[in-house]
């Protein structure tokens, strides 16, 4: 009888240790990640359209679509700081430029430059020689903005439908590049230039929707896909600006309002650990 009860002791004992190290095993079948806070730099490139545009003084040919046809290839560097409540503060730094024709897409160029241009089109250099000038678009934009991750799934907390509002500053130019082996065109060098390169600065306002996704168990599988419509308000910047096809020689009064939209690829690299997970125990 006494053996019975100690051969029973030991069992119970075994029995109650194998239960308590079963129970954390079972805890970890049900786990969730737990949302990041953190700051983001990301990468991005994208491909964007002008759309209609307007002006204030009735000028024809003048506006960002007229003067540079699309597309524009646009990059960008930006930071971001994420909340766990999935709400973002945002700051975008872009740079774009037309694609169209390599990077000789000013539009009705030789129209536009008829004082540097023979009726044969060709650039009045030095010493009564052809030379060779090339003339695009740059354009930059700097945009404070705040965005909200719209979570589909509980397993990734961080990832889903991307809203986001920004505005801020922009710039548009014509710049000139003149071939290094052909006689200088100097209407186009140093502050002759100004006259011609469409200098206008201002405010642009920026809606985006799309994807984020950002992975549980990798620091570099983080990427966005979004749409983007932005609104640009602008106005010359130069005192004195000769365009023939807009039948500009002055200064330009008019202001301007274009539409620009696109496609926008990020890589994101976020400033922290992988994703900490809640533990269920039952």
């Amino acid at each position: 009888m006494k053996f019975f009860i100690q051969k029973k002791g030991k069992l119970l004992i075994i029995t109650s240790a194998l239960l308590a190290l079963a129970t954390p095993a079972l805890g970890q079948v049900r786990l969730t990640p737990d949302t990041l806070e953190c700051h983001i730099v990301s990468f991005s490139a994208g491909l964007m359209m002008p759309g209609s545009g307007s002006n204030s003084a009735g000028l024809t040919q003048g506006n960002m679509r007229d003067l540079y046809p699309g597309p524009y290839l646009n990059f960008g560097l930006e930071w971001n700081y994420k909340y766990k409540s999935n709400w973002m503060l945002c700051f975008d730094g872009d740079f774009w430029f037309g694609t169209k024709d390599a990077s000789n897409n000013l539009q009705q160029r030789n129209e536009r430059l008829g004082d540097i241009y023979t009726h044969g089109g060709y650039a009045m250099g030095w010493g009564g020689y052809d030379g060779v000038v090339t003339a695009y678009n740059r354009s930059l934009s700097a945009r404070p903005g705040i965005a909200r991750i719209v979570t589909f799934l509980p397993q990734n907390p961080n990832s889903g439908l991307l809203l986001k509002l920004s505005g801020g500053w922009f710039m548009q130019k014509t710049v000139f590049n003149q071939d290094p082996d052909r006689p200088p065109v100097y209407q186009l060098r140093g502050d002759y230039q100004h006259l011609y390169d469409h200098l206008r600065n201002g405010v642009i306002l920026t809606e985006s929707v799309g994807f984020v996704f950002m992975s549980n168990y990798s620091t570099y599988i983080n990427v966005k896909l979004t749409f983007e419509l932005s609104q640009c308000w602008s106005w010359e910047s130069r005192p004195y600006t000769i365009d023939n096809v807009m039948g500009v020689n002055g200064k330009d009064h008019s202001r301007y309002f274009d539409l620009l939209y696109g496609l926008r690829l990020t890589w994101m690299f976020p400033f922290t650990g992988k994703p900490t997970y809640d533990y269920y125990y039952y």
